[in-house]
């Protein structure tokens, strides 16, 4: 009797685990639409912790594109041997296109951007480059932006109009022997470079905005002492470089520059910064340091990759956004951080005596 009574009480039981079954499965059906348009966080919210292939996922993410630098155009009244953003096109963006360029790159985490060429201020007369300076300053209220020039088309006039809004000047000056100048190729007419270098040392101070110097090292200027020169100048920083062949811009068959005169040995450029080891300003960059530390934007705002030693574009940003174009840039976030790419380059901060 009570067999019987369990028996029935058993296939009861089955009965309704059947039912729920088929009732949960027609739920989950029904649920699958809804499931599809949720968000990624909801749907696996009782999986706080990451599987492996999300562990590869959030280490394969593109790096943040702190610091920028801008090649907006290729045009330039120098001629320097080594050069290795030739003047290969005469594009430049329109200054509405080059705006919404740099709000994505803000928006992205950009924090400095550095416009250079080619010489920024060829173009409109220097009014171009002033415009995208108070953009940034002014609208996307970026902590620093500075602009890299050989200086020979600088007016006064520009400083007065734009200067509140630059944070960083960088000269590009190689030798302070005008013949070695000549012979690189950084002189146009008569005019003294290392006369104008000082005369725009002068303005910075004027203007409040911070000075720096950039030199190449090469064949013609490796064995010069610049110790004396560059204490009197006395700039925030002096990027020193070791000359760097890229091919397809002055290196190769396709190339419009010839480099290949002007480079030096490992040795040299150590021999020229034990030199130079008591300026305190000296930031030495080797061409390993160089070449896939710095984010380099082309004139079609186009991320350049140069880890296999010349200058594969990615996709422009205006055309896939910042995230999908940095992909491709070979920008290696690490040795941009150990080369000392972050510093304090906000004049804001840098309480110079002006």
């Amino acid at each position: 009797m009570q067999l019987a009574v369990l028996g029935r009480l058993l296939s009861v039981g089955r009965a309704v685990l059947a039912a729920l079954r088929g009732r949960l499965g027609a739920l989950c059906w029904s649920l699958a639409p809804l499931s599809l348009s949720l968000p990624l966080s909801l749907l696996s919210w009782r999986d706080p912790a990451p599987r492996p292939e999300q562990e590869r996922e959030w280490d394969d993410a593109p790096p943040t594109p702190t610091s920028v630098n801008y090649h907006f155009t290729r045009q330039c009244n120098y001629k320097c041997g080594f050069c290795f953003h030739t003047a290969k096109t005469s594009f430049v963006l329109p200054l509405e296109e080059a705006k919404r360029g740099l709000a994505m790159l803000k928006e992205a985490g950009m924090e400095k951007i550095n416009f250079s060429g080619g010489e920024p201020f060829l173009q409109d007369r220097g009014e171009f480059v002033g415009k995208l300076v108070q953009f940034c300053k002014q609208e996307l209220k970026l902590p620093s932006v500075s602009i890299v020039s050989n200086g020979s088309l600088i007016r006064k006039q520009w400083f007065e109009k734009y200067g509140e809004y630059l944070d960083i000047l960088a000269i590009s000056c190689d030798s302070f022997d005008e013949d070695v100048n000549i012979l690189i190729g950084r002189r146009q007419g008569k005019k003294n470079h290392v006369e104008n270098l000082h005369k725009l040392r002068q303005w910075c101070r004027e203007y409040a905005v911070a000075f720096k110097i950039n030199s190449v090292i090469n064949r013609f200027n490796v064995e010069e002492d610049m110790n004396e020169q560059i204490k009197a100048l006395n700039p925030v920083r002096w990027k020193v470089f070791q000359c760097l062949l890229i091919e397809g811009e002055n290196s190769g068959e396709d190339a419009l520059r010839e480099a290949e005169k002007f480079v030096i040995s490992d040795e040299d450029f150590d021999r020229f910064l034990d030199r130079h080891k008591d300026v305190s300003c000296l930031v030495p960059e080797s061409n390993q340091k160089m070449r896939d530390s710095y984010l380099i934007l082309d004139e079609y705002m186009r991320f350049l990759n140069c880890r296999n030693g010349r200058k594969e574009p990615s996709k422009s940003i205006l055309d896939v956004g910042v995230g999908e174009a940095i992909k491709f840039s070979g920008f290696d976030e690490k040795m941009f951080l150990r080369r000392g790419g972050k510093y304090v380059w906000s004049k804001a901060d840098m309480k110079l005596d002006w």
